[in-house]
C-alpha cells in the first residue's frame, strides 16, 4: 500500500489447502504454507484493500493428487468447494480472478458451465496450458491468456504457436512466473521479471506485430482487467 506502482492478487492456492489426502512428500516440503480451511472473512477484509485488484491464483491443481481412486476423488471435491468459495468472493468484492489450473482443464471448465452465478466476467488463464478446444472455451467465457517462458517448451500435443495465432490481441497478457519458466534466451535458471521481454518478442514474431505496439496493446489490457 505505501508503493503506488505495487498492487497485489490473493487467494488460497488449491495446493496450499490441507485436504488430509496429499502425498506426504508435498506436505512436508510446503508445510509452512499450508492451511486447514479457508478463512473466507480474513482473505476478504485483506481483499478489501484498494491494491488487492484480484483474487487468485486460484482453481485446481491435480498435479500431485493421491494415487487411490477414494483419496483421488476427496482430493479433488476438496479443491472444488475452495474455489467455489473463492469465486463466491471475487462475485462479493467485484473483483476479476487468475485462474490456476493444471492437468485439470475439463473440471474447471465444468465448474464453470455448472456455476455461470459464479462465473466471473473477468479473468485470466494463468500459464495457459491446453489446447484449441480449451482456448475456445476460456475465450467464449471471455477470459483473458495469460502467455509465460513455457510457451518456448515442447509439450505434447499443445501448439503453442497455434495458441497464439487464435488469441486475440486484446486478450492477451504477459507473466514471467517467476522463479519458474525462465526463457531460453534469458541463459538463467531463474526467472526474472526483465525476461518477460523474450515472451514479448515471441509473441510479436507469431502475430507479425511490432514489438513495441504489441507492448502497449498488452499495458492496455492489464489495465482494463485490473482497473488500474
Amino acid at each position: 500500500e505505501e508503493n503506488r506502482n505495487f498492487f497485489a492478487v490473493i487467494g488460497l492456492h488449491p495446493m496450499n489447502l490441507e485436504t488430509g489426502v496429499l502425498r506426504e512428500k508435498y506436505k512436508e516440503a510446503n508445510k509452512e504454507k499450508m492451511e486447514n480451511v479457508f478463512n473466507y472473512e480474513e482473505y476478504k477484509k485483506i481483499a478489501s484493500s484498494e491494491k488487492v485488484v484480484a483474487i487468485g491464483e486460484i482453481g485446481l491443481d491435480y498435479y500431485w493428487k493421491p494415487k487411490t481412486v477414494k483419496r483421488k476423488q476427496i482430493f479433488k471435491e476438496k479443491q472444488k468447494e475452495l474455489l467455489l468459495q473463492q469465486l463466491k468472493l471475487a462475485k462479493e468484492l467485484e473483483l476479476p480472478v487468475v485462474f490456476h489450473c493444471r492437468m485439470a482443464s475439463h473440471d474447471l471448465i465444468e465448474l464453470l458451465k455448472n456455476n455461470p452465478l459464479l462465473r466471473p466476467s473477468n479473468a485470466v488463464m494463468h500459464s495457459f496450458v491446453g489446447g484449441l478446444e480449451e482456448l475456445k472455451q476460456y475465450l467464449d467465457f471471455g477470459f483473458h491468456i495469460g502467455f509465460n517462458g513455457i510457451i518456448f517448451k515442447s509439450l505434447e500435443g499443445i501448439d503453442f504457436d497455434e495458441i497464439i495465432k487464435n488469441t486475440p490481441l486484446d486478450r492477451i497478457l504477459l507473466e514471467t512466473d517467476c522463479p519458474y519458466l525462465s526463457p531460453p534466451e534469458s541463459g538463467m535458471k531463474r526467472n526474472e521479471p526483465i525476461f518477460v521481454k523474450h515472451v514479448l518478442n515471441k509473441i510479436s514474431e507469431i502475430k507479425k506485430i511490432d514489438m513495441h505496439e504489441l507492448s502497449q496493446i498488452i499495458v492496455e489490457n492489464s489495465k482494463n482487467l485490473f482497473k488500474i
